[in-house]
């Protein structure tokens, strides 16, 4: 070995820098050079002994030890240019050459040297290449055939020696054709194994990359069916590889993704270009028992880019290919981009509340203050108006109209303002519902009948005490009589009942009014939202009335529920707990370094609403 390694070192030197990053290369290179060096120098160090031991060489002796020096000349051709295919043939033709040389001296066609012939082939074998080794068979069979023609007309010498040293020969022949061909077979066997190293080495890491991988490959046949998916598909959808091959990972996509999915598919397969689709997968949990059956119908995105596999340049533009697929889960990033939406959503909608607001406060607020500015100015200029004192009354009592009207609107913002900070207090304490809710009615009894409006009341005796804000009661009970009466047209009924409802109180005014049409009871209760079409905006206010109410009712821990038709009326359920002390959300300690929707979170979110037509 510890010869060996000098020379096996010495042969890397010689291998041609192109072999050198290919391993499989470089190894047939060595194959090559190595046994040549070794046979010429073997032969080079035995020719001074022979010339010791028998004088001077025959011609014959001559030429064979030429032929055993020239090997070394094709190794140095093959270390210098790197053409492998071309030395294995200088080095069969020039084992061609001798043996039929040394044949056509002893004997032709029946020489002991003729069995060489076969051994051209065969050590062009080891070229792995067709080309190398039909070239190397057309010198074998030129050779022999060459030697046939010569012995049939007579143009070869006497054979040699005879008799016993004729035997010899052709035993030494056999022998020395036989240890060569023994010599070839362990090379082609050196090669053989590392061509499977090799190829081992190289599944092996392409192994432990689709191991290791967290996006899944999968191959797909022309029709689409699953042939091949990598291991981390059990990871990501839940099942074993085995439950995705054919068409089970189709029958998992999204109902509504599947011709997405086909298409993207059927696109790199026919039109020869990569693809890139996004789609639903149901994913199985890792513990199907232990998730339940509701579990199992979870859908995650996937993100899929597919190409065609190019497994033989010979495929026609039109033939049919299978397609390679790499998929990721990109449901993080789905579900940001929703999140994302939402907020871009709600921006649009807060930018067209502040619209909407501007425009309705434009209007709420400088009509009382035109009112106010405009009858103030004649009570300065009484004389010169000679208003008497019933003018001077009725100018007054306009000017407090408006100013309450527009205190009203004010507060109404603050309120909302601080409903929605999580700033607004209440203050619950016992009372009697009936008392509060036949006050509200008495004070918009008059405004009722000035719009020819028939206002009833419904209240079960039977009605408990209730523990909640009292003035918040009354302001829940105001806004839902007025906008009652407001779009109520004259001849129509407003009814006010109440009764209790297990541990919740349950308040109802109906009317019998324009109505809400079904996309506008949608957005009801959004602050500065004003419902439209049939009613045609010809009635005050600023969109904030069912807001606020919403907003109460979420404080004391109740629910709201709307149902309307559109020329039908409208009819708002408010269900307060008996004592909201018991069910609504404490509130924190300080709400100044907190953001407003933690400060809304920790004071009540409003009330849910149940809205239908």
């Amino acid at each position: 070995m510890g010869l060996l390694k000098p020379i096996r070192d010495y042969v890397d030197t010689l291998v041609h820098p192109s072999a050198q990053s290919d391993a499989l290369t470089a190894q047939r290179h060595r194959a090559f050079i190595a046994p040549r060096l070794l046979g010429s120098f073997a032969a080079l160090a035995c020719f001074p002994l022979f010339v010791a031991l028998r004088g001077a060489p025959s011609v014959l002796e001559a030429t064979v030890f030429a032929w055993l020096v020239l090997p070394m000349l094709t190794a140095y051709y093959l270390s210098r240019t790197g053409r492998y295919e071309s030395a294995h043939v200088l080095s069969s033709l020039a084992l061609t050459g001798l043996v039929t040389a040394v044949a056509a001296k002893t004997g032709g066609i029946g020489s002991f040297a003729a069995i060489w012939l076969v051994i051209v082939p065969l050590e062009a074998a080891l070229s792995a290449s067709r080309r190398v080794v039909a070239m190397a068979s057309t010198f074998a069979l030129a050779a022999a055939g060459l030697l046939l023609t010569l012995g049939a007309q007579g143009l070869l010498p006497d054979p040699g020696p005879s008799g016993s040293d004729a035997g010899v020969l052709a035993a030494l022949g056999v022998v020395s054709a036989a240890l060569y061909a023994a010599g070839l077979a362990l090379g082609a066997e050196s090669l053989a194994r590392t061509s499977f190293w090799l190829l081992y080495a190289e599944e092996d890491r392409y192994r432990l990359l689709a191991r290791n991988m967290t996006d899944v490959i999968t191959r797909h046949g022309r029709n689409g069916a699953v042939l091949f998916v990598s291991p981390a598909a059990e990871k990501l959808f839940g099942t074993p590889v085995s439950g995705l091959l054919g068409h089970r990972l189709f029958e998992r996509v999204h109902v509504a993704d599947r011709p997405a999915y086909l298409t993207a598919l059927a696109d790199a397969a026919s039109l020869g270009e990569a693809r890139s689709v996004e789609f639903r997968v149901c994913s199985d949990p890792a513990d199907d028992d232990a998730a339940g059956p509701a579990a199992r119908a979870t859908f995650i995105w996937v993100e899929m880019r597919c190409r065609p596999l190019d497994r033989s340049a010979s495929d026609g533009p039109g033939a049919d290919r299978e397609v390679v697929a790499v998929m990721r889960d990109v449901t993080e990033r789905k579900v940001q981009e929703q999140a994302l939406d939402e907020a871009r959503g709600e921006a649009d909608r807060a930018n067209a509340a502040k619209v909407k607001f501007l425009a309705n406060m434009s209007h709420e607020l400088r009509t009382p203050l035109n009112a106010i500015i405009g009858f103030s100015d004649m009570l300065i200029n009484e004389e010169a108006m000679r208003l008497d004192a019933a003018r001077r009354r009725e100018y007054a009592k306009l000017i407090n109209d408006s100013g309450t009207h527009l205190l009203s609107v004010v507060n109404g913002i603050l309120d909302m303002s601080k409903m929605e900070t999580g700033d607004f207090e209440i203050s619950p304490e016992p009372f009697e519902p009936i008392p509060a809710i036949a006050g509200c009615c008495d004070l918009l009894a008059l405004k009722a009948r000035e719009s020819g409006v028939d206002l009833t009341r419904r209240l079960d005796e039977a009605l408990p005490e209730i523990v909640a804000d009292k003035r918040a009661f009354k302001q829940i009970m105001l806004n839902l009589l007025s906008n009652a009466v407001k779009f109520t047209d004259r001849g129509g009924r407003v009814t006010v009942s109440a009764r209790p409802d297990g541990t919740f109180v349950s308040v109802t005014v109906e009317d019998t009014g324009v109505g809400i049409a079904d996309d506008d009871l949608k957005r009801v209760g959004q602050p500065f939202f004003q419902a439209r079409a049939a009613y045609d905006r010809r009635h005050d206010g600023t969109g904030l009335g069912l807001s606020i109410v919403q907003g109460l009712v979420g404080l004391h821990g109740g629910e709201i529920d709307i149902s309307s038709r559109l020329g039908v009326g409208t009819k708002v359920t408010v269900r307060l707990p008996l004592d909201c002390e018991a069910v609504r959300p404490p509130r924190p300690a300080t709400n100044l370094a907190k953001p407003s929707f933690e400060r809304m979170s920790a004071a009540g979110a409003p009330a849910p609403v149940r809205k239908s037509a």
